[in-house]
């Protein structure tokens, strides 16, 4: 497993034990228990294949003694804080800061607790060095592919990578990027300074976008000089990581870290927990109510409680009866006439006739759930209401989302606001009640399939059209994995054209963004991408180098979900450095995962994602769960959406996983479906801190998490966090606009630090 040793095609072999751990892990839930599901032989030949790789990697018996005597002559293996902003050269030797302790000027003394004589968590020393190996390869894997997509890896395991190394850190300059705040007076609408037209050309091969000087380039084969994906190095990673968790030693290990970390914050929060209160007390003006707190996850067409929705539906039509609102096959209806049609009366709707609260039966029916969007079973009010597409260009659902000004007064950029923009005059709109909460914001999903290339440009236009802009949003792109769907109906021909579809009019705006203006400014307000759809539902395929290229897959059968994760990362990878090429913001991948189906979805995340949405079956796998938290990578968690969906409310992982250090936010999904009130995240925060004993900290800690997750700008996190919030430890922290105590945050750090060295220990030589 040592990532220097390995060769960077794995052999046949190595291929071949990888398959049946993939094809184990997405056998029947029921059929597997949740933390140790290798113990029988005849079910994965792990351990003849350990053995093997052991007599490989051992060093010789006199070796191994000597580091054995030396780690148990530790008194104690405290933390090697790395700091490179002092010193650009290699760290020095972890036996000279061997019995330091961190000293913060900013953070009030506080209990800690220290282990004497920890480093292998009960494996034996040649299995430590195995783990060690194991782990910090993974760790390896997935600083590169953050860096080629520029997308974001915490400095602190990056600092710990490069000790191990041997290398001297230094600090990099990749990243997103993302469009600052419209100021007061500009128009967030504004086509006047688009950059020139490169006059690159555009193609897709083997479902992967290249960007050439021209057609005789692409010819010629001769693509631009950007970072493209290899497949073969991909999957090389992806074996290796499926190995790596089916491994009993590191499964030993990994889960025994993981039960230290839950109750070293328990013995924490028992000693500590009144100094964190006293940091709070003394802590003007900032409470959890006036703490900035980001939505991390939530629909679009979902972004509304349904009690908004009803009020907007009665709304108007009291206003809208007699406008022409649905096209049914050449008929044009009324709003009064469609009411008609369904044998319903405006006035007669019920928040239980609409019926778009999600309950006890869409438990495990994610099928029901989906139906939950058709308000009264129709899905015509669903395409008339909640849609961007339909006879009136999305009007209604715009108006639901927007900022609501007064009818015929000037919007905030200019545009004169008219009685019929002004349907629900008087309501409170989704972007009017973040503005009025002033501390809220949101991300909200909208939806590109696939199905046709005129996607992004009608999305685009709505979006320009309507003006659906508040400062409180932040806006993303999800693409459903219903390709079988399209492929079935015969709107598709293979996967590649839906990647076309998905991609290359992206890569076409960026090239040339004077010719699509509407689309150019609609990218600059869109921060990342998500892959969303039933993760329960199996494929059965395991993505390798033998598997069909995306223009070959013509099957009905829908692609795996590894197989969609990593053509749209390798496309993100490509757009991203081309968009920071031109000056232009960047954008991050979010996909929903680990909500149900197998973990190796949550293996593929961890490869590709900068954060993800759900993740509760990181609590099946404790090797990616460790993984995780080394990682730092944040989760979206909705506990109230599972509770409906997938897992009890009591049994949800979030307070487990935010105890152990998990980097965990609180989203709400779909208001529509799973809240009550007209604010759906602090309904979510309220939920969570009775059910789960959420003190004030924690509360604030994760509200944090949630704002260094999201898709703001550094500007807007400067002014929503403090100047340092780049800064992992205390001096990052500001807490006089986090309202999250110093002690906590020094807790948190010595402890991530605490688990990096021990990695750093088990991989260093005499």
């Amino acid at each position: 497993l040592n990532c220097a040793l390995l060769p960077a095609e794995m052999d046949e072999s190595m291929r071949s034990i990888a398959e049946k751990v993939f094809a184990f892990e997405v056998k029947d839930e029921e059929l597997k228990g949740e933390v140790s599901p290798f113990d029988v032989e005849e079910t994965c030949p792990i351990s003849r294949q350990q053995m093997k790789v052991h007599m490989m990697l051992q060093e010789s018996s006199v070796t191994v003694e000597k580091r054995r005597k030396r780690l148990l002559r530790m008194k104690t293996v405290s933390l090697a804080l790395p700091v490179a902003h002092k010193s650009q050269t290699n760290l020095p030797a972890i036996d000279e800061v061997i019995s330091t302790c961190p000293q913060y000027q900013t953070v009030p003394d506080f209990q800690r607790v220290q282990i004497t004589g920890d480093y292998a968590s009960g494996v034996t020393v040649e299995d430590f060095e195995v783990v060690c190996r194991g782990l910090y390869r993974a760790l390896c894997i997935r600083e590169k592919n953050m860096q080629q997509s520029l997308q974001r890896f915490p400095k602190t395991p990056s600092q710990y990578l490069r000790t191990i190394e041997g290398e001297a850190w230094r600090a990099s300059d990749t990243g997103p990027v993302f469009t600052p705040p419209v100021k007061d007076g500009q128009d967030p609408f504004d086509s006047g300074n688009l950059p020139e037209d490169l006059g690159y050309h555009i193609q897709m091969k083997d479902g992967v976008v290249y960007v050439y000087a021209d057609k005789a380039a692409a010819e010629r084969n001769e693509p631009k000089d950007l970072p493209y994906p290899s497949l073969q190095d991909f999957v090389d990673d992806m074996n290796f990581l499926l190995i790596l968790i089916a491994q009993g030693p590191v499964k030993t290990y990994a889960h025994r870290r993981l039960k230290f970390l839950l109750s070293k914050f328990q013995v924490h929060e028992m000693l500590n927990e009144m100094e964190e209160m006293k940091e709070l007390k003394n802590n003007p003006h900032r409470d959890f109510y006036n703490c900035r707190k980001v939505d991390t996850h939530i629909h679009a067409a979902a972004c509304m409680n349904q009690k908004h929705l009803l009020r907007f539906i009665k709304k108007s039509y009291r206003v809208d009866a007699d406008r022409v609102v649905h096209n049914a096959k050449g008929q044009q209806l009324t709003l009064k006439q469609l009411f008609q049609q369904l044998n319903l009366h405006p006035y007669d709707l019920t928040v239980d006739s609409l019926d778009v609260h999600a309950g006890r039966q869409t438990f495990q029916r994610f099928d029901k759930f989906n139906d939950k969007y058709n308000p009264v079973g129709a899905s015509e009010l669903r395409d008339l209401y909640l849609k961007t597409e339909n006879a009136i260009n999305g009007e209604y659902f715009a108006t639901i989302i927007k900022v609501r000004r007064r009818e015929g007064s000037k919007g905030s950029f200019g545009a004169t606001v008219g009685p019929r923009a002004m349907v629900c005059s008087g309501l409170q709109e989704v972007g009017s009640d973040l503005e009025d909460a002033k501390y809220q914001h949101t991300e909200p999903r909208l939806s590109i399939y696939g199905r046709s290339e005129q996607e992004w440009a009608k999305l685009a236009r709505w979006f320009n059209t309507h003006r659906v802009y508040s400062p409180n949003m932040k806006w993303m792109i999800q693409v459903p994995r219903i390709y079988d769907v399209f492929r079935s109906k015969n709107f598709l021909p293979n996967f590649g054209k839906m990647l076309e579809n998905i991609f290359v009019p992206v890569f076409e705006a960026t090239v040339n963004p004077q010719a699509h203006k509407e689309l150019s400014v609609f990218l600059r307000h869109i921060t990342g991408f998500d892959s969303v759809d039933d993760e329960s539902k199996h494929s059965g395929h395991m993505f390798s180098t033998k598997s069909p290229k995306p223009e070959e897959w013509t099957s009905q059968k829908n692609p795996s979900y590894t197989y969609y994760i990593y053509y749209m990362y390798a496309n993100i990878l490509v757009l991203n450095n081309l968009r920071r090429q031109r000056g232009m913001n960047t954008f991050l991948f979010r996909p929903h995962c680990g909500e149900a189906g197998a973990i190796t979805h949550l293996l593929a995340a961890f490869m590709t994602a900068d954060n993800i949405s759900h993740g509760l079956n990181l609590k099946k796998s404790p090797v990616l769960q460790y993984l995780y938290f080394l990682a730092q990578i944040p989760i979206a968690m909705s506990p109230l959406s599972n509770n409906s969906l997938f897992l009890e409310y009591a049994k949800n992982p979030l307070p487990d996983f935010h105890q152990k250090g998990l980097m965990v936010s609180l989203s709400t999904d779909d208001p529509m479906q799973f809240h009550y009130t007209k604010e759906p995240l602090m309904e979510e925060y309220a939920i969570a801190a009775q059910v789960f004993n959420l003190s004030t900290c924690d509360m604030c800690e994760i509200a944090k998490n949630s704002v260094l997750q999201c898709g703001l700008s550094h500007e807007e996190k400067v002014k929503f966090l403090g100047e340092n919030y780049r800064e992992e430890g205390p001096e990052g922290n500001d807490i006089r606009k986090t309202n999250v105590a110093q002690i906590r945050v020094a807790y948190r750090y010595e402890t991530w630090c605490y688990e990096l060295n021990l990695i750093a220990e088990g991989l260093k030589s005499d």
